[in-house]
């Protein structure tokens, strides 16, 4: 008896995790029906693995329904860098705008998972299948089909499209799809502890050990999770052995040597080697990865799950609007353009701590000790060059050719550690307090963040809405710039000094275009639908 074939879902998301989770809450809330493909018969729950969440993750998490993810981690802004226990720099995360949103929390992937479930649990649009794995996939322009081994047997199931978040290790699904992994893994190992413990004096902070006294020559990474869980990241030698360590009392005796004498409980413990990788394409007709099934980082610097979730943030919207019939298929050519190029600034980021972290010669090994050396005794130029892990920031989209540019705003590149990016069209709409309730034309609901806005269609701000024509067919709201910015917060932030303006918002935060004349308006939304340039 061959395959039993299933109802054809707008969408099939291939992966239960949290990207997985986010990309189905977000299609949906499109008003696209999602079938969820989850290997596992139930995820894993054991172990913190990503665990510091962005703030503009934290945003998008607050659209789909999961804001209590950002009031239950633990908040932080300051990342600290220490040599031999001296500390060298520390860096205060900058908000180029004034948002209610912490620029990070620390909050496990487990917990996240949990959220989102409740959510996708109750969703009547989502239907989630646990212990269905995808043997064969197969897609063009049409559709995609996928033979799907479940607990029933094998099913054909037929979708429009698929996001493909089924993590590193689905390479059969990548070979399928004609996809390289190219990349590199790296040799050290390192070995990564739950703790739960009383560590008062470390709270709210991000703390990076460079050959500490109880990790000589290696480094230590120390991050604070909810309910007194302590995140410890050890780099230990390659022939370390865990169950030797722990058999020998010597796990017990390095988490004493930051814990001091008190007592402790171990909750997880696990050794890793980290990869860096970037697939060859981002798109195969009607299939689209995302998260580590796209690449797959070194996790100093939070780049992994982060990115992911922008991922498919970036990608629900453009679905939603194909379906939905206001944009025609060009529009999912700019997924890859720039989620791909998204990763490849953090792979490059990504590449360049592991250098540091891990020297491959005695050259580099020395040059570190003596940058670490300079910078301990204060030298700025060694400080500035001391590579702890880049904190994630959301990438800016200054050439895809969704974004009108503005000749006046010239992008100057990746700023410096901690700094916002420059607020040019491409980048991130900074976030702040709203005055008033929000003149929505497809919610209605009142809004504190200015953020809140912007995720349920298009958004144009401007000081002059009489001028602004506005094209009836596509979702967009329209607000009084100067109503919901009696402060002129917003035009600080934007550096808009007194010029007229009208900011065209994407769907995912994303500033579309700055221009100065009304009539410029529906020409940069068609550019942002795909319509032109393409």
């Amino acid at each position: 008896m061959g395959p039993t074939t299933e109802l054809t879902p707008d969408i099939v998301v291939i992966g239960g995790g949290p990207v997985g989770q986010t990309a189905a809450l977000l299609c949906a809330q499109w008003g696209l029906r999602v079938k969820i493909l989850e290997a596992q018969p139930q995820r894993n729950r054991v172990g913190s693995r990503a665990i510091c969440q962005q703030r503009e993750v934290l945003d998008t998490w607050d659209a789909i329904g999961a804001g209590v993810l950002a009031r239950r981690g633990i908040t932080w802004s300051t990342s600290r860098t220490y040599y031999q226990g001296k500390e060298i720099f520390a860096v205060e995360l900058k908000d180029r705008g004034s948002s209610l949103l912490p620029p990070f929390v620390n909050v496990s992937q487990a917990e996240v998972e949990e959220v989102l479930l409740g959510l996708i649990e109750v969703h009547p649009l989502i239907e989630i299948e646990g212990g269905a794995t995808v043997q064969k996939i197969t897609s063009d322009d049409h559709g995609v089909v996928m033979e799907v081994a479940t607990e029933q047997g094998t099913q054909l199931i037929k979708s429009r499209f698929a996001i493909a978040c089924c993590g590193l290790h689905s390479e059969h699904l990548r070979e399928q799809l004609g996809v390289d992994f190219p990349g590199h893994s790296f040799d050290d190992l390192f070995l990564i502890c739950d703790i739960k413990a009383d560590l008062a004096d470390q709270r709210g902070e991000r703390r990076f050990h460079f050959d500490p006294d109880w990790n000589r020559g290696r480094q230590v990474l120390i991050h604070e999770q909810p309910d007194s869980i302590w995140r410890i990241d050890w780099q230990v030698p390659e022939d370390f052995d865990l169950c030797q360590e722990e058999a020998s009392g010597g796990l017990d005796a390095r988490i004493h040597e930051i814990v001091g004498q008190q007592p402790y409980q171990l909750a997880w413990r696990s050794v890793y080697r980290f990869q860096g990788r970037v697939a060859s394409r981002f798109r195969v007709g009607s299939v689209f990865l995302a998260g580590d099934f796209a690449h797959v980082f070194a996790p100093f610097g939070a780049r992994g799950l982060n990115s992911g979730v922008h991922d498919v943030e970036n990608l629900a919207w453009k679905l939603a609007m194909v379906v939905r019939g206001f944009a025609d298929r060009r529009l999912l050519d700019s997924y890859e353009l720039e989620r791909r190029a998204a990763a490849l600034e953090n792979l490059e980021v990504t590449s360049a701590t592991m250098r540091f972290l891990v020297p491959q010669t005695d050259a580099d090994r020395q040059r570190r000790v003596h940058l670490l050396q300079a910078a301990a005794a204060g030298a700025a130029d060694a400080i500035a060059n001391v590579d702890s892990g880049r904190l994630y920031e959301p990438f800016w989209y200054v050439d895809s050719p969704l974004t009108t540019p503005s000749p006046d705003r010239q992008f100057r590149g990746r700023p410096q550690r901690g700094l916002p990016v420059d607020p040019v069209p491409g980048t991130v709409l900074p976030d702040q307090e709203i005055q008033v309730p929000f003149g929505s034309s497809h919610r209605g609901e009142p809004h504190q963040r200015l953020r809140q806005l912007v995720h349920h269609g298009f958004t144009v701000l401007s000081e002059d809405l009489s001028e602004v024509k506005i094209p009836k067919e596509v979702p967009i709201a329209v607000a009084d710039l100067s109503a919901i910015d009696p402060s002129r917060t917003l035009r600080r932030a934007l550096d808009l000094g007194e010029k007229p303006v009208h900011i065209v918002i994407r769907p995912d935060g994303h500033i579309a275009a700055m221009v100065e004349k009304a009539d410029q308006v529906p020409l940069a939304l068609e550019r942002s639908l795909g319509k032109i340039g393409q």
